[in-house]
């Protein structure tokens, strides 16, 4: 799943604006990079919640062949994206569910990615940032 094309990344929140603005953040810590990074945030209807449809749509939009990480922010998003993958054919081949903090997980995401990591690297690095210690 190698190409020279970056690793697409999907920010799903309960929350249109939280993940909009998170996406913003980490585009702007990564140096404003040409990373494919797409917000899916709440409902289609722009309630609160997790949108399957939303996710799927982000996740195609971002898909350039090497791989789709997909960062979530609390549980009914976490159901959402493990039951499209169960499914098996809505989203891109070779997208995965990262464990890792939505914010910090986000931006480490973005930066390893525009520094041409590959899905592996993208993951490691969202996972490392559980270890990012504020005090």
């Amino acid at each position: 799943m190698s190409n020279d094309q970056p690793v697409g990344i999907v920010l799903v929140s309960h929350s249109k604006e939280v993940a909009a603005a998170t996406v913003e953040l980490a585009n702007a810590l990564a140096g404003g990079t040409a990373v494919p990074v797409a917000p899916a945030g709440g409902t289609a209807d722009g309630r609160f919640g997790t949108s399957s449809e939303l996710v799927v749509a982000a996740a195609a939009s971002v898909d350039r062949g090497s791989g789709v990480a997909v960062l979530v922010d609390l549980g009914s998003a976490v159901l959402t994206v493990k039951a499209l993958l169960a499914e098996g054919d809505e989203l891109p081949h070779g997208t995965r569910l990262l464990d890792a903090p939505f914010l910090e997980g986000a931006v480490a995401a973005v930066v390893t990615a525009s520094a041409g990591g590959d899905l592996d690297a993208v993951q490691a690095a969202a996972s490392e940032a559980y270890d990012y210690r504020k005090v």
